[in-house]
């Protein structure tokens, strides 16, 4: 469907903040020519590194139709703890749900670790009122003691509040009245209600979500005012969208509502380009691998979906149960730190050298041995094509560094060590790609691996052999993959409504008005949107498990021609996907009903990610000389060739690096590497294929 039954003309911009990098892709819808920028973040205001990138891509705002922006505004201010002073209401008895959440331990060994939660104990007061799990009134709220709650919040400086009472997923009554009481002195809109966030049982989970929403709300708000003001004093007159951590995009007027949702949105967005450029190679099965300054992140992609997740656990008792993409993040970066532990062991991560010094050589001051330098000492990085380097180090300088740290205390030479170095990082990273894959029944061998990010094909094909993978996928542009993702995202509302009842004893008629009801909303929210969308599709599915069971199951129902014989056979056969047993014996339940509508936007052609006026006839005239790298314990002369330059019809064998702008590609010995239409650089891995 297309909005009033125009086109969305000009300019389509998707610009990525990262911890190190802003990464932006302008496209112009008309003649297919992409602009790209990489500018320094500014972590102190991400909107100055946006502008910068604009400005960088020669940019003329008033000719721009669309700008999609993935942040980490959010995801900082929680990981970081730099948070809003945040208030919490509750029903009597329960002011410390958040704080006793499960039973679990920060380490998996041992009485120790520590955990603070969001809301400190002064500031979460209790009220009357009760609600049984049915949603019946136990106890009438007191709406004198909401008023007294809230001005005794105010007058200890809090900004944000919420409301979290028992049940409320049930039935709302009580917290939509507490937040209308609020309303008449609260001097912002910053009041968050669990139950219009996340509408499901289990109070530690819901309750912690919406205190991350209220606790980040001001500070999206603010930033998201300050991109707006700078956008529009250069001329910019149209919408902007924002990523949110599932995957889709939401106008930047609504997403304050739900703050939470755009945690996660960077690595999402990546996982999003993914899919795209994956299901345009006819790859619709993919592993995804990002490698970045500081952390690696990891997703599955099957039959061109993303795996979603509303199970989240952004740090030790920090749940965000709304729907996300479902990313797992381990701290092996380029920037990673290697040393020799008390045990005598080699370690790699998770503590990073960061931008600031970082690594050896970046030339900015580092003195730890990072992946960075592992890789540039064995010949694999050019450290004169980067942009982060501040001036060129000495190679003897880091060798004898590499010596004395990790060589002398393993009784091996300095580039052994580097060796040792990149191999258990790669360790490490296959242990986050089975939890993707073999934790949730999948065979990795049944996948290609597709690498993104600055460091990603640096490493690809060392983890694909670590795991048993075929084929390696490079996008064109892997450096500016999550900014890409951007462009490519489609609108998407997330809808969940717990039923918590044995499927038998389920009415399937309300169960279908709960589906059709989400379904609407969702479609006259897209419908709201200014933004042009070619198609609404809506998906429908339910969290089940066996009766008496924790963990739940996601069960996909393509129809609203239901009955109980119909979910139990959904059910039965999402079982047997995953673990690979039947049990007939023991009865079905449903917990949660959920729906997410997406608004599908016009495609992109991806073949004009790199110019094709810069490609030359064959690959002798693409190569950019040759050097020393190591492989599997030895040097090996490696051939070097600009990747921008080389013809689609390009076949590499390797040992061979690909330099651009945004990266380098490591071809080991013996595989092989060939281009696809869209830029793309397939590698196949010997012995494997």
């Amino acid at each position: 469907m297309k909005k009033n039954g125009t086109e969305c003309l000009g300019d389509l911009i998707g610009v990525d903040v990262g911890g190190t990098f802003t990464d932006l892709i302008k496209l112009d819808q008309n003649t297919g020519k992409v602009r790209l920028a990489k500018v320094a973040s500014t972590i102190e205001n991400q909107a100055f590194g946006v502008m910068q990138s604009i400005g960088e891509a020669d940019t003329n705002l008033k000719n721009v139709a669309l700008v999609v922006h993935g942040t980490t505004t959010t995801t900082n201010a929680v990981l970081e703890r730099k948070l809003s002073r945040t208030g919490l209401i509750t029903t009597a008895g329960f002011r410390d749900v958040l704080e006793l959440g499960r039973r679990t331990r920060p380490q998996p060994y041992g009485m120790k670790g520590h955990f603070l939660p969001i809301i400190p104990r002064d500031l979460r007061l209790e009220v009357g009122e009760r609600m049984d799990y049915a949603g019946r009134i136990l106890i009438p709220l007191n709406e004198s003691s909401v008023r007294e709650a809230g001005k005794k919040l105010l007058d200890q400086g809090v900004e944000s509040v919420v409301i979290h009472f028992l049940h409320a997923y049930a039935n709302p009554e009580h917290e939509l009245r507490a937040a209308e009481i609020l309303a008449e002195f609260w001097p912002n809109e910053y009041i968050t209600t669990g139950h219009s966030l996340l509408s499901e049982s289990r109070e530690f989970e819901r309750g912690v979500t919406a205190a991350v929403n209220a606790a980040v709300q001001p500070i999206l708000k603010r930033y998201i005012n300050k991109l707006d003001s700078e956008l529009e004093a250069e001329g910019y007159a149209g919408e902007l969208l924002v990523m949110n951590g599932n995957g889709g995009t939401v106008s930047a007027k609504r997403v304050v509502r739900e703050a939470a949702k755009t945690v996660m949105s960077g690595p999402a967005s990546g996982v999003i380009a993914a899919a795209y450029t994956g299901t345009a190679a006819r790859r619709p099965n993919l592993i995804t691998y990002d490698m970045g300054g500081t952390s690696t992140d990891v997703a599955l992609i099957r039959g061109g979906e993303p795996s979603v997740s509303n199970e989240i656990e952004l740090e030790y008792a920090m749940p965000i149960h709304v729907p996300m993409v479902d990313v797992r993040t381990i701290g092996a970066g380029g920037g990673s730190i290697a040393k020799v532990n008390d045990a005598g062991l080699l370690e790699v991560g998770p503590h990073s050298a960061g931008a600031e010094p970082g690594p050896i050589c970046y030339g900015r001051g580092g003195n730890e041995p990072t992946i960075s330098d592992a890789n540039f000492l064995l010949g694999r990085l050019d450290v004169t094509k980067l942009k982060s380097v501040s001036q060129e180090v000495d190679i003897e300088h880091i060798r004898s560094i590499f010596q004395e740290k990790l060589g002398d205390p393993l009784n091996i030479d300095a580039e052994t060590a580097a060796a040792a170095v990149l191999q258990v990082a790669i360790t490490r990273m296959a242990g986050a790609t089975r939890m993707v894959s073999v934790s949730l029944g999948e065979d990795p061998r049944d996948f290609s691996l597709f690498a993104f990010g600055g460091a990603g094909p640096m490493h690809a094909t060392a983890l694909a052999r670590e795991l048993g993978i075929p084929e390696v996928i490079v996008p064109a542009r892997p450096g500016i993959t999550n900014a890409l993702g951007c462009v490519v995202a489609d609108m998407k509302h997330d809808f969940v409504r717990t039923v918590n009842s044995p499927l038998n004893n389920v009415d399937m008629d309300e169960i279908i008005g709960i589906l059709k009801a989400q379904s609407k909303e969702g479609t006259e929210l897209i419908q709201k949107e200014p933004v042009s969308v070619e198609e609404i599709k809506v998906v429908h599915s339910f969290d089940m498990q066996f009766v008496g069971q924790t963990h739940i199951l996601s069960v996909f129902l393509p129809t609203y021609d239901l009955n109980h014989e119909v979910v139990q056979s959904a059910f039965d056969e999402a079982y047997y996907g995953r673990f690979r047993v039947r049990l007939p014996e023991i009865r079905a339940q449903i917990v949660n009903v959920k729906t997410t509508v997406m608004g599908r936007r016009t495609g992109i052609c991806l073949d004009g990610l790199i110019d094709a006026s810069g490609r030359v006839e064959s690959l002798e005239m693409a190569q950019n000389g040759a050097r020393p790298v190591w492989f599997n314990g030895d040097w090996q002369n490696t051939k070097i060739f600009n990747r921008e330059a080389l013809p689609l019809s390009a076949k590499i064998k390797g040992p061979a690096i690909l330099e651009q702008m945004d990266t380098m590609v490591l071809i080991e010995p013996g595989d092989e590497a060939i281009s696809d239409k869209n830029g793309n650089i397939l590698i196949s891995l010997e012995g494997l294929s």
